[in-house]
C-alpha cells in the first residue's frame, strides 16, 4: 500500500504543536487522522477536527522482539495497528492502542493501555500481549480485526516477558514467547501452537474484496486496486496459495496526480512558484538556439501510474533558450584555500549561476600582470592553472561578458614563500619602563605576507602584527622572555630570546687579540660559549649575576660587556650606583692593563681589550629637553674652544689656573638627548677627568709600541663628542678611564 504516516510539527500553521498526518500521494497532500467515534467501552468520544485528532507514536522499538508502537504487514492489506492518544497534540499520557482496517481512513480503539500486537497466519489473526514490567500469563487472540478478543493462558506460572518470535507466513501458527520467571532465574522459552484454534482451511466463501481508497477516492497514486482478504470472524487458516490482489488497473490522470518541485498549490488549486524558487534557473545552462523543457508547474508524481487525462496538458513544454546576461559569477581555487606557495601551480575554477555560456567571453586576470581570455566559455573541469613567481597578495579578477551584460568576481590570493628561519633581534639589556625595539629577521626575506605573534614573559595572549618590528616597555626588572612566532601559510616557526631589564646599568665594547678571529666559526653556539668563557675570566670576586657578556656575529670578533646592579636594589639606588662604579672601575682597570685573558685551546691565549663605551653610565628616567638646540651647540663649541686655548696657553697666562679652577667649580651642565622623549641623562663637566690627568691615563693604558695621540687631537675628539651629544648622541664617560663614546639616536 502506498500510504505514509508522518508525525511532526507544522510551525506557524498549527501553533507549533506536534501532530500526526497521513498522505496517500507521496506527500502532495496531508491531513490529520480522524479520531474514533467511541472508546473501548462504547462511550462516545468528542473530538472535532482540526482542534482534536488522533496522534500516533511512530518510534521504532529498540527491542526487535516486540511489535513496536506501530505495525502492519503486506499480507494483511489495509490493516494498521498503532499506539497513540486522542487530543490536540501528541502526548504520552492517556495512551491506548488503535486499529484501522481500511488503510488509515478510519480508526477504532482496541485497548486503553499499551499492548504488543503481532500478526498470525498471514495476517488473518491478531495476537496481543500487555506491555508491562510485571509477570503475566495471558494473551489475547482476535479473528475479526480487533473487534473482539479471546483470552488464552500460555503458561501456568506468570512470566516476565522479554519478547516473542512470530512469523506470520508459516503454516504451523507457532509463536515462541521468551522471558524469565524471576529476576534471578534463567530464560524460559514457551512455544504456543495455535493450529488447533483454526478449525479448517478457508474456502471461497470465507473471503471478501476490499478496495484501497483515499476517503472514498478509489484511485490512489493513479491506480485502482482491489484486494482479497479473509472475512472478519472467519476462523479458518489461509494457506500458502493465498493471493491477495484481485484487480490492479491505472486511472485517468487528474490534478491530484501532479505536483512539481518548487511549486505550491494555492486555495484555487493552482500551482504557483514558491517564494524561494526561481523557474528561470532551469535554463541557466541553456544557450541561445537550443531548447529546454520548461515546467508548467505540474509534474506527475513519482511512482504515480495514471495515464491519459491531464497528462498531456500538464507535461513540460519544449521552449527555446532565452539569451541571458552573466549573473552569479564565482571564482575559487580547486582546494578551497586562499594561499599557495611561490613557484607552485595555483588552480582556479570559474562558475556562473546564469548566462549563455556558449556566447560568454571570460577574462581571468591573475593580478601579477598576466591575464588569459576564453571565448565561448565552458567550465574547465581541471581548472585554470597559473604559477606565481613572486610572493605577495594578488587580486585575481574574473570578468564575464556577453551581448546582454557582464559580471565580475574577485578573489584575493596569498602567495607565500615558505619561511625557513627566524632570528629574534633584541638588546641584551634594556632599561625598565623605556621603549625597547624588537625585530624578527626572517629568511628568506621575500616571504610574502607574514603574521607575527609576540609573547612577552608568561602572557597567554600574544600581540599580533603584520610588521616584523615591535616596540615594547618592560615594567619588571630581571630576566624577561620574548618569543616570536612567524606564520606563512601553513608554516609556523618561532624563536625565543631573553633580555635583562634593569633600572640602570653600564656597558663596554670589547675587542680581542687577532688570533681569536682565526678560530671563529661565526655560529650562535660558539658565540654563547665564548661569552661564558670571557665572563669567567672577568668575574673575580664579583657576583656572577652582575656580569653579562654578549659576543656579536661577524668578523673581527667583538663583544659587549654589561655591568648590572645588584638584584632588588632599586629603592636604595644611590648606594647601588656607587657599588656599580666600584665594579666598573675594577673591571676596566683589569681590562686596561691587559689582565683579562683566556686560553682558547692549548697554546692559544686570547687577550681581551677595552674599546669604547656604548651607553651612558647609570642611565635613569629623569626628564629634560634643551630649549634651543642651536644655542646649546654654540655654547658647547665655545666651551670646547675655551678649554683648548686654556690648555694651549696655560703656561703663558699666569692667572688662567685660577679662572679655570673657578669655572670648574661652577660645574656647568651639558644635556644630551638620549631619545625623542623628554627622558635625557644630565652629564656635568665635573664628571670629566682633568685634561692633564686624562692624557696621563691615556698614555698609561696604551700598549707598548702603540701610536700616542696628541693633546690637540684628544681635545678635538672631546669637543666633537660634546657637540654630537647635543645633536643627538648620549655622551658618556667612564670614571677612571678618560674615554667617552656616543650612542646614535634616530630622529
Amino acid at each position: 500500500m502506498l500510504i505514509e504516516i508522518f508525525t511532526g510539527s507544522l510551525k506557524g500553521k498549527i501553533d507549533d504543536q506536534i501532530k500526526t498526518f497521513i498522505t496517500y500521494n507521496k506527500g502532495r497532500d496531508w491531513r490529520l487522522l480522524q479520531a474514533p467515534d467511541t472508546d473501548v467501552r462504547g462511550d462516545p468520544i468528542v473530538c472535532q477536527l482540526p482542534f482534536c485528532s488522533l496522534h500516533l507514536h511512530l518510534q521504532l522499538s529498540e527491542n526487535p522482539y516486540t511489535s513496536g508502537s506501530i505495525s502492519s504487514k503486506e499480507t494483511a492489506p489495509g490493516l494498521l495497528v498503532a499506539t497513540g492518544n486522542i487530543g490536540s497534540e501528541l502526548s504520552y499520557t492517556d495512551v491506548g492502542v488503535f486499529i484501522s482496517a481500511d488503510g488509515g481512513n478510519s480508526w477504532r480503539q482496541i485497548f486503553e493501555e499499551e499492548y504488543n500486537v503481532w500478526f498470525l497466519d498471514w495476517g488473518g489473526a491478531l495476537v496481543a500481549m500487555k506491555h508491562t514490567s510485571v509477570p503475566i500469563r495471558h494473551m489475547w487472540v482476535s479473528f475479526d480485526e480487533g473487534r473482539s478478543w479471546s483470552r488464552y493462558s500460555f503458561t501456568s506460572t506468570p512470566l516476565f516477558v522479554d519478547g516473542s518470535l512470530v512469523d506470520p507466513g508459516i503454516e504451523t501458527q507457532i509463536m515462541t514467547v521468551f522471558g524469565h520467571f524471576s529476576l534471578r532465574s534463567e530464560w524460559q522459552l514457551v512455544k504456543v501452537d495455535y493450529k488447533s484454534v483454526f478449525s479448517r482451511r478457508c474456502n471461497k466463501d470465507d473471503y471478501q474484496t476490499w478496495h484501497l481508497h483515499n476517503q472514498g477516492e478509489p484511485c490512489v497514486m493513479g491506480e485502482r486496486k482491489i484486494y482479497k482478504k479473509r472475512k472478519p470472524g472467519a476462523q479458518c487458516s489461509l494457506g500458502r496459495d493465498y493471493s491477495k490482489t484481485v484487480v490492479s488497473e491505472p486511472c485517468v490522470c487528474g490534478q491530484g496526480d501532479f505536483d512539481d518541485y518548487g511549486y505550491e498549490r494555492h486555495s484555487n488549486n493552482q500551482c504557483v512558484p514558491a517564494f524561494w524558487f526561481s523557474p528561470s534557473s532551469l535554463s541557466k545552462d541553456c544557450s541561445v538556439g537550443q531548447s529546454y523543457l520548461n515546467s508548467t508547474g505540474y509534474r506527475r508524481i513519482v511512482s504515480n501510474n495514471c495515464t491519459d487525462g491531464l497528462q498531456e496538458k500538464y507535461m513540460a513544454k519544449m521552449e527555446k533558450c532565452p539569451g541571458k546576461a552573466p549573473r552569479g559569477l564565482h571564482i575559487l581555487t580547486t582546494d578551497g584555500k586562499l594561499v599557495t606557495e611561490q613557484g607552485h601551480n595555483a588552480t582556479f575554477i570559474i562558475l556562473m549561476e546564469e548566462g549563455d555560456l556558449q556566447r560568454t567571453n571570460i577574462q581571468l586576470d591573475f593580478g601579477d600582470g598576466i591575464a588569459v581570455s576564453y571565448a565561448n566559455f565552458s567550465p574547465v573541469e581541471d581548472g585554470i592553472r597559473h604559477v606565481y613567481k613572486s610572493a605577495g597578495i594578488f587580486q585575481v579578477t574574473a570578468y564575464a561578458e556577453n551581448s546582454l551584460g557582464s559580471d565580475t568576481a574577485v578573489l584575493f590570493l596569498h602567495v607565500v614563500c615558505p619561511v625557513e628561519h627566524v632570528h629574534l633581534s633584541v638588546p641584551f639589556v634594556a632599561i625598565r619602563n623605556k621603549d625597547v625595539n624588537i625585530t624578527a629577521v626572517v629568511w628568506p626575506s621575500q616571504a610574502g605576507t607574514l603574521t607575527y605573534f609576540w609573547w612577552f614573559g608568561n602572557s597567554t595572549k600574544p600581540l599580533i602584527t603584520l610588521e616584523s618590528s615591535i616596540s615594547y616597555i618592560f615594567a619588571v626588572e630581571g630576566m624577561n622572555t620574548v618569543t616570536v612566532q612567524v606564520a606563512a601559510g601553513s608554516t609556523l616557526i618561532q624563536d625565543t630570546k631573553e633580555i635583562a631589564v634593569h633600572e640602570y646599568f653600564q656597558s663596554q665594547l670589547l675587542s680581542f687579540s687577532p688570533n681569536l678571529d682565526y678560530h671563529n666559526p661565526d655560529i650562535p653556539e660558539w658565540r654563547q660559549d665564548i661569552g661564558k668563557v670571557i665572563k669567567r675570566a672577568l668575574v673575580t670576586g664579583i657576583p656572577d649575576e652582575q656580569i653579562l657578556v654578549a659576543v656579536f656575529p661577524g668578523l673581527p670578533t667583538s663583544a659587549e660587556l654589561f655591568i648590572l646592579p645588584h638584584k632588588n636594589t632599586t629603592e636604595r639606588r644611590k648606594s647601588s650606583e656607587a657599588d656599580l662604579e666600584q665594579v666598573v672601575e675594577i673591571l676596566f682597570n683589569a681590562l686596561n692593563q691587559n689582565l683579562v685573558q683566556f686560553e682558547l685551546k692549548p697554546g692559544v691565549e686570547v687577550i681581551v681589550y677595552v674599546t669604547q663605551l656604548t651607553l651612558a653610565p647609570l642611565v635613569d628616567s629623569s626628564t629634560g629637553h634643551s630649549s634651543s638646540a642651536m644655542l646649546m651647540l654654540l655654547s658647547v663649541v665655545f666651551v670646547g674652544l675655551a678649554v683648548f686655548l686654556v690648555y694651549k696657553f696655560k703656561r703663558k697666562i699666569p692667572w688662567i689656573n685660577i679662572y679655570a679652577q673657578v669655572q670648574h667649580d661652577k660645574e656647568q651642565e651639558m644635556i644630551g638627548s638620549v631619545s625623542q622623549s623628554e627622558n635625557a641623562p644630565k652629564i656635568t663637566l665635573s664628571e670629566f677627568t682633568d685634561p692633564e690627568e686624562l692624557m696621563d691615563k691615556e698614555l698609561d693604558t696604551r700598549v707598548m709600541g702603540e701610536r700616542q695621540p696628541s693633546a690637540g687631537a684628544f681635545f678635538t675628539v672631546w669637543v666633537r663628542m660634546l657637540v654630537t651629544g647635543v645633536l643627538g648622541k648620549a655622551a658618556t664617560v667612564t670614571p677612571g678611564t678618560g674615554r667617552a663614546s656616543g650612542t646614535e639616536i634616530n630622529c
